[in-house]
């Protein structure tokens, strides 16, 4: 069996053409890494699903309102998924869904850093019929034991829930400005904590916010100041951003509203180690040698070679294949005295010999022709041999007489 060999036809149209081949691969090649780098470098979508209350939310107890209010007047805002970024030297707004959601190794980055609290209030789900994204049905105020979990057990309170009829909240403590917040119905607040300092209560001194140690630590207890439900009313929605640069230490520095204890942290892509030093530097290699690799499939490196036939044409492939046979088996020696009659064969006809003669007369004649070795004894040397090597000797002494004698 052999290899085919289609050589390219004159004919060079049709749809698979060279040049078409590249272009198909080209535009796929490039439309891969193009996936890939989109992939590794995709910005994080501000996704509105979901029930939970947070920097991301549409719905009332969410918190897109002021952070898009404190975009549009300068602000350098971000919501952070990332981890990593809780540690910055800006003002950090925290909104933990649950008691449960664990604060304490981001409380302890930010021991010197401002950083807000915001206590949960409102049970949701999401509205059903779908209506707006991201909207939330209130099923009523989630239980106590929620928003008193949140920072304990370092810090205990106790939370209070009464009707306010709207009134306005009171500033105390080092806020001084009157901010002009209407309390929310019902009006949750905290006490039961001596390292709680009021910042703001309502007119019977329970506090809505305070400020724990003299850390720039701050707990909000009611939500409803900074969420939607409350930036529907302009003078609230004011109020609360005040609020923010206030308990900023310094006015310059950023808002970030923290979504990670949301559920709704970013981890690090681990496609995109492969395109950021150091790891660069192996996948340029790599990409390198893909491209030689198809150079070479497309611009052969020298002719091309190809396979032997598994079975050959001819005489010569059967005296080859049964020479491997006999080589295989180790026979080689008990060729001679076949070698030795093959000689002699020729010798009668090249010599002359009379066809009278018949066996040893043969021989004998053979050993009158004038010359250094007599016939008898390069064909006994021959029949003698044991080895290969021997063999090949007594084999080639006999063909040099044969050679010398023809002369």
């Amino acid at each position: 069996m052999s290899d085919l060999v289609i050589g390219r036809g004159s004919d060079d149209r049709g749809a698979f053409r060279l040049r078409t081949v590249i272009l198909l691969l080209a535009v796929g090649i490039i439309g891969f890494v193009a996936l890939l780098l989109g992939n590794a470098y995709e910005a994080p979508t501000d996704s509105t699903n979901g029930s939970s209350a947070h920097a991301l939310s549409n719905g009332a107890t969410g918190y897109t309102g002021i952070v898009r209010l404190a975009r549009a007047m300068g602000k350098d805002t971000r919501v952070i998924r990332d981890p990593s970024q809780l540690g910055r030297d800006s003002m950090l707004i925290l909104t933990p869904p649950l008691g449960s959601t664990p604060l304490g190794d981001v409380l302890a980055r930010r021991s010197d850093l401002p950083t807000l609290v915001v206590l949960p209030k409102w049970l949701t789900i999401p509205q059903r019929p779908a209506g707006q994204p991201g909207w939330v049905m209130r099923l009523g105020l989630i239980p106590k034991s929620e928003p008193q979990g949140v920072l304990a057990p370092d810090y205990k309170f106790t939370v209070t829930r009464q009707a306010s009829g709207g009134r306005p909240l009171c500033s105390a403590g080092w806020i001084t400005h009157e901010f002009g917040f209407k309390a929310p119905r019902p009006l949750q607040t905290i006490s039961g904590n001596s390292n709680l300092k009021p910042l703001l209560t309502d007119e019977d001194g329970n506090i809505v916010l305070g400020e724990i140690g003299d850390k720039s630590f701050y707990v909000l207890a009611d939500p409803d100041l900074l969420s939607n439900m409350g930036m529907h009313d302009e003078s609230q929605a004011r109020a609360a951003l005040a609020l923010l640069e206030t308990l900023n230490e310094d006015g310059n520095k950023d808002f970030d509203f923290d979504v990670t204890a949301a559920g709704l942290g970013k981890a690090k892509n681990p496609l995109r180690l492969a395109f950021d030093p150091p790891f660069l530097a192996m996948t340029l290699a790599i990409v390198a040698a893909m491209l030689l690799a198809g150079w070479q499939a497309f611009a052969r490196f020298g002719p091309a070679v190809h396979r032997e036939r598994a079975i050959a044409f001819g005489k010569t492939a059967l005296v080859d294949n049964a020479a491997a046979l006999i080589r295989k088996a180790g026979r080689q020696a008990r060729l001679g005295g076949r070698y030795v009659e093959a000689i002699r064969e020729r010798a009668i006809v090249a010599f002359g010999v009379p066809s009278r003669l018949r066996g040893p007369a043969i021989d004998a004649y053979l050993d009158k022709i004038s010359g250094r070795s007599r016939f008898t004894d390069l064909a006994q040397a021959v029949d003698d041999a044991d080895d290969k090597a021997s063999l090949v000797a007594a084999a080639r002494a006999l063909h040099d007489w044969q050679k010398e004698k023809g002369k």
